[in-house]
């Protein structure tokens, strides 16, 4: 590795675009002949020398600091509706004429423009059509209500005016998952009160984990009553749909997502008391809310066997429907996977067939499709090659235990990633470090409100489970001789080696002790790359690995290391996310879900699972805005160098 002194020039490597491979105890690289340029960068930091590609822009230290001090750079009411909207490959017409409208100001005016104008493109509410729209399944729209309630005012003549059908669900929903949704019909939009912000792109609803993120960035643009409204949403869904949803379709009645209500919760309290509005009263509702919805993650079937740490799992059984396009082209990739990986499949996958009679009984109890396919060499076709004597027939399907773990993987959030198994398949089986992380802070945070409410035997009680669970992470999550945080598989009774940078979240949320945290951060070379920190170190070719980066764990990553008192490599990290995003919007001219942190750039080449890469995007605006707030004025300067 090599090291670089402040401003001073260094040699980067710049190596042809080639397929990574994974190098043992390193990260994946390239095997080619590199070329030199010398360019300064101003950073001790170390250096990676994987870059694939090397920008290099000056952006002015005093635009970006006159931008920093303007909640409103492009004059726009906060309150303000446009009907434009993310649909594929488009975008809005307010983003593209916003866009060409500034071709000549710097990078960071058109980022601060158009994150500013996303916020209102962004922004659904029951009645404005686009609200309905869902790419990811088939048929008529369809707006459903909660069984004990009646219609609302502003869903009157939405039939007619939006072409929608509105209906009641067939039952009152008081806890999670109690009604299953086969048996209520046709998917379609659950009805929340309160005008929301989505992430962009094929995903059109109100997010239980992006939408913290979110509102990070509202609140940073002074925009208290679109966050505090979604917040209401939330207990909204507690209160009529039986807990935070993934999101609010139908189709995702079964599950939820990582926990952060008691973050969205404090963030807009604490904003709007900022504000001269000490609103008690708010809190002690939300305080309610929160305590209800807490209670899912420590009850079965969200308890990770005996471990006392919790697990994700989705109620729901067999293939999800929410897949883009159609759900059975994911799911025959995840054969054709095991097919070619048999030492993978553990029980997984099962053939139906002549040759494997006593699995017809497993078989005839899974949900999912068939499949005929035909394994000729190292290749899975649905004929058989006449080029290829050795053409093996098989009839798989994939059991119902694997589409457990599926539906629990896309509870986490980490959907694709194979952290937890090939294609998430064990998720169900692993007590994992975010989420327990993220309870330990819901307990903490649960402890803050109540001594704020003036629940001081509460209080107690809360700060006590928070240290119970510190103890359990200790246990079983932490890897003193690794140095570094790994989920646990309480069915096998072992800690995972899967390298992933969820490993920041106790330092995040406060748990890591200041030994742990020392060994963490010396390790962020595991992880780090030109534009900042990539998910894992397994080039799986799922979007939750290698080699790509996510807003938000760039910025639970980087608040972690803060914390711990590690500025350096906090700022070093932002930078290098900053830049990135900048310079690739100077070409794309939008701001995407993921990039990818060894080319900087958001082209990606994702070959297991979702392959598109959405624009908007929700939380990479709101953790935009947020990292760059906390970049000290120093760092900013570096910029222009």
């Amino acid at each position: 590795m090599l090291t670089r002194a402040t401003d001073h020039p260094f040699i980067f490597h710049y190596f042809p675009k080639a397929k990574r491979t994974k190098l043992s105890g390193a990260a994946p690289t390239n095997r080619l002949p590199k070329l030199e340029m010398r360019v300064r960068f101003p950073s001790s930091a170390p250096f990676n020398p994987m870059m694939l590609r090397v920008k290099s822009h000056a952006f002015c230290c005093a635009t970006i600091l006159a931008i920093l001090t303007t909640p409103n750079p492009t004059g726009m009411t906060p309150g303000s509706r446009t009907e434009g909207a993310f649909q594929g490959t488009p975008t809005s017409k307010l983003l593209s004429k916003q866009v060409a409208m500034n071709e000549k100001t710097s990078s960071f005016d058109n980022v601060r423009e158009y994150i500013h104008a996303a916020w209102e493109d962004l922004t659904r509410s029951v009645d404005v059509c686009k609200t309905l729209e869902d790419v990811k399944t088939k048929g008529e729209p369809i707006l459903y209500l909660p069984a004990e309630f009646a219609e609302p005012q502003d869903v009157e003549g939405l039939a007619e005016r939006c072409h929608v059908r509105v209906k009641h669900l067939p039952a009152r929903i008081t806890r999670p998952a109690e009604l299953d949704s086969k048996t209520i019909g046709p998917e379609g939009s659950l009805y929340l009160p309160n005008p929301y912000v989505v992430p962009g792109g094929q995903f059109n609803e109100m997010y239980g984990w992006d939408s913290c993120f979110i509102i990070l960035g509202l609140l940073r643009e002074n925009r208290l009553a679109l966050a505090k409204g979604m917040v209401d949403n939330f207990f909204f869904e507690i209160e009529h749909y039986g807990g935070v949803l993934n999101a609010n379709r139908t189709y995702y009645l079964t599950r939820s997502q990582p926990p952060f209500l008691t973050s969205m919760i404090l963030a807009v309290y604490e904003n709007e008391k900022a504000a001269g509005h000490d609103n008690k009263a708010w809190l002690e509702k939300a305080y309610s809310y929160a305590r209800t919805d807490y209670q899912q993650w420590i009850s079965p079937p969200h308890l990770a066997g005996d471990t006392g740490l919790s697990r994700y799992f989705d109620r729901g059984d067999g293939p999800v429907p929410e897949i883009l396009d159609d759900p059975s082209h994911y799911y025959r990739e995840v054969v054709e996977y095991f097919l070619v990986h048999p030492g993978d499949n553990h029980g997984q996958m099962i053939h139906v067939d002549a040759r494997h009679p006593s699995s017809g009984v497993v078989a005839a109890s899974t949900t999912g499709q068939i499949y005929d396919l035909f394994v000729c060499g190292s290749k899975v076709k649905t004929s058989p090659d006449p080029n290829t004597k050795d053409c093996q027939e098989n009839r798989v399907a994939l059991t119902p235990d694997y589409y457990k773990g599926d539906r629990s993987m896309r509870e986490s959030g980490f959907d694709v990633t194979f952290r937890f198994g090939p294609y998430g398949d064990e998720t169900h089986r692993y007590a994992p470090v975010c989420l327990n992380s993220l309870l330990y802070k819901t307990e903490m945070d649960l402890a803050k409100i109540s001594n704020l409410l003036g629940n001081k035997s509460e209080t107690s009680e809360w700060q006590r489970r928070a240290e119970q669970r510190r103890a359990k992470i200790d246990k079983y999550l932490w890897d003193a001789k690794a140095g570094l945080f790994y989920d646990y598989n309480f069915q096998t009774r072992t800690r995972s080696s899967y390298d992933f940078v969820t490993t920041f979240y106790p330092l995040w949320t406060g748990l890591a002790t200041k030994e742990q945290a020392k060994a963490v951060a010396a390790k962020i070379s595991l992880f780090e790359q030109p534009g900042g920190l990539a998910t894992s170190r397994n080039d799986s070719g799922a979007q939750w690995d290698y080699p790509y980066g996510w807003a938000p764990l760039q910025l639970l990553a980087v608040e972690g290391l803060r914390r711990y008192g590690y500025a350096a490599d906090a700022d070093r990290i932002s930078v290098k996310f900053l830049s990135m995003i900048l310079e690739d919007f100077e070409s794309e001219k939008h701001i995407r879900e993921k990039y990818d942190v060894v080319t900087r750039e958001s082209v990606t080449h994702i070959r297991a699972g979702y392959a598109t890469n959405e624009i908007g995007f929700g939380w990479t605006n709101g953790v935009f805005l947020e990292l760059l707030h906390e970049l000290p004025p120093e760092q900013l300067a570096r910029l222009t160098k």
